[in-house]
């Protein structure tokens, strides 16, 4: 029996209650939010939401979107190490059809399934793909981690409290040295039981090989910059006068939060965020709210545009049913 036959399994395997996990990320994302809005005054929230300037917004969605083309870049650039190759295309539509569908499934889990059952299909290879969207996904949250204790060991200034960045740079070290030390995890894997090294085991030429993976490093840390430009320029739609600077510092920190698989696309835990975040650095909190709030708006809907991978996009046929024909004749 092959090895990755478990694996598939899994994938192709929907979850039984998808939409009970939508509901529920939704609700108690709308809870947050709703508990900050009753706290303080919305009124003055919504005007600013409605101060800012078409312009600025489509211009965040663009950034959010060309930031998600340069994920899929990414992926490929990871899927070659394991020798899973095709071309860009090809990887941008499984890359954008997971990003719809993260929309509404709890978690990544769903997204990130769905491209590993794609590009496994695809190429018969179901395991490095599966191992290809794992690492693509972790070196993202190493170099998110990588990039906000970065930003608060030399560009903090006494802004944040160090309540706030202590943590966040010993993430960022532990990162780093997971990162560094990948080659002895990965000697620590094939030691393992037999379970264990079968399922780590299809990260392993990743961890024997981190200096193959800085490209996608550096990718991601353009990603995150990028990221942060685009809710800069969401508040120069407002009007507001916050520096590029400060968003650099508060932003990486509240998307490590707001990452979490807890509510519906970070809805609640950014607002909550960028109200701890932004107010030690002189933001008002109806601002702040504002802020997450419009950049909630501008994810969902960069995120609507894979809707148009999601529909188009055929699930290739694995190998077992294409054989099972010419096995019948």
């Amino acid at each position: 029996m092959p090895a990755t036959e478990p694996v598939s399994r899994d994938l192709a395997s929907p979850s039984r209650h998808p939409y009970r996990g939508f509901l529920l990320r939704a609700g108690l994302g709308i809870a947050i939010v709703g508990l900050l809005l009753w706290w303080y005054d919305p009124r003055p929230i919504f005007a600013l939401l409605l101060r800012e300037r078409p312009t600025y917004f489509i211009a965040t969605v663009a950034v959010y979107v060309l930031g998600q083309v340069m994920s899929a870049f990414r992926w490929q650039l990871m899927a070659g190490l394991v020798h899973v190759r095709g071309p860009f295309s090809e990887f941008l539509a499984y890359y954008f059809a997971g990003m719809f569908t993260n929309l509404f499934i709890p978690g990544l889990v769903g997204g990130d399934a769905l491209r590993s059952l794609y590009l496994g299909r695809r190429h018969n290879r179901l395991g490095e793909a599966v191992a290809s969207v794992i690492a693509d996904r972790g070196l993202g949250v190493i170099a998110l981690f990588w990039f906000a204790a970065a930003v608060a060991l030399f560009a903090n200034h006494s802004i944040i409290s160090p309540a706030v960045t202590v943590p966040t740079i010993l993430l960022g070290a532990a990162a780093f040295l997971l990162y560094a030390l990948g080659p002895i995890v990965a000697r620590m894997i094939h030691r393992a039981p037999r379970g264990v090294r079968r399922a780590a085991g299809l990260l392993v030429p990743y961890l024997n090989r981190p200096m193959a993976t800085l490209p996608a490093i550096v990718l991601s840390l353009i990603l995150q910059a990028s990221l942060v430009v685009g809710q800069w320029l969401l508040a120069l739609g407002l009007g507001l006068d916050i520096s590029l600077a400060v968003f650099m510092l508060c932003v990486p920190i509240a998307n490590a939060f707001a990452s979490l698989p807890v509510t519906l696309n970070g809805l609640g835990m950014r607002e909550a965020a960028y109200l701890v975040l932004f107010s030690m650095a002189g933001v008002g909190r109806e601002d702040a709210i504002a802020l997450g709030l419009l950049w909630f708006a501008a994810t969902m809907l960069g995120g609507l545009t894979g809707a148009i991978a999601f529909v188009s996009t055929q699930l290739p046929k694995s190998a077992t049913a294409a054989s099972a024909p010419a096995a019948r004749l």
